[in-house]
This record gives structure tokens, sequence and C-alpha cells, in this order.
């Protein structure tokens, strides 16, 4: 397990710079946690990491983004307004959750697996776990290898 400490939305971004060296097709990036808890930084890291020069958003209320242009296309997964497993396969997201192709970063991956079910993730994910433990400051934790 990696323990990284940002003290800056622009750590958080790097960070998620940096891990792009991570994806190839077929990749899913789980991110957990709270609301502000930098995950859309990181993903906004990520997508440049890639290559994808666009404005990335948080695709809340569009539940989902892609982005192309890129090595890879990115889906954007954001499951947070969805509460269950049948709303994700009735919204059509599930096909981006098990192969992708392209890149998938879902956040919220426990709308999916259910609340506390976190050791339910596939293995072949790339789990990263956000927190954030003061103003700037953020704990972000994630395997080496999915």
């Amino acid at each position: 397990m990696v323990t990284f400490i940002s003290n800056s939305p622009g750590q958080t971004f790097a960070l998620g710079e940096n891990c792009s060296s991570l994806a190839s097709v077929g990749s899913v990036f789980a991110l957990q946690g709270d609301l502000g808890a930098g995950k859309t930084q990181w993903m906004k890291g990520f997508a440049r990491g890639l290559g994808i020069s666009g404005r990335v958003v948080s695709p809340t209320f569009a539940l989902m983004q892609t982005y192309m242009g890129g090595r890879h296309t990115l889906f954007h997964l954001d499951l947070y307004r969805l509460t269950s497993q049948a709303e994700i396969v009735n919204a059509g997201l599930d096909e981006y959750l098990f192969q992708p192709q392209g890149v998938t970063v879902v956040e919220w991956p426990e709308r999916w697996f259910g609340e506390g079910a976190g050791a339910l993730i596939p293995r072949l994910w790339r789990c990263f776990r956000f927190v954030q433990t003061a103003d700037l400051q953020r704990r972000i934790t994630y395997d080496e290898d999915p």
C-alpha cells in the first residue's frame, strides 16, 4: 500500500498525472472519498498525463464524460447520484466498469458494490482512497499493483 500526502491541489493533480502511466486499454481506476476530498483534481491530472488537453469537469450531473485526443479514450464516471446496480445498468454505465474500450475512472464505486464493500472492488481495478486531513491536505492511499 502506497500512502501519498498531498499538501495542495497542485500536488494532487501531479499525482494523478504521474498515475496515468499505469493506464492501458481496459484499465479501471476507482476513486473513493468524500465530497471535496480531491478526486476530481486527481482526475484532471490523470487526463493531462494521458495527453488530454481539454477542460476536465466532474460528471456528477451528466454521469459520464468522455475525453478523446490522448493516448487512450478516457471515460470519467461519477456514480454519486445513483443508488443501486440497477440504476447504473439502466443508465448504460456498467459496460465502462468491466470491459471499457479505453480507460475508465469511476468516482463513488461503492454505489455499485454497496457501502462498506470496498473489499469487493475487483482486483484488476486500481483503487485510490482520498481522505481530507486538513484544509488543503489529503491522504491518498493506493496499491502499487492491482
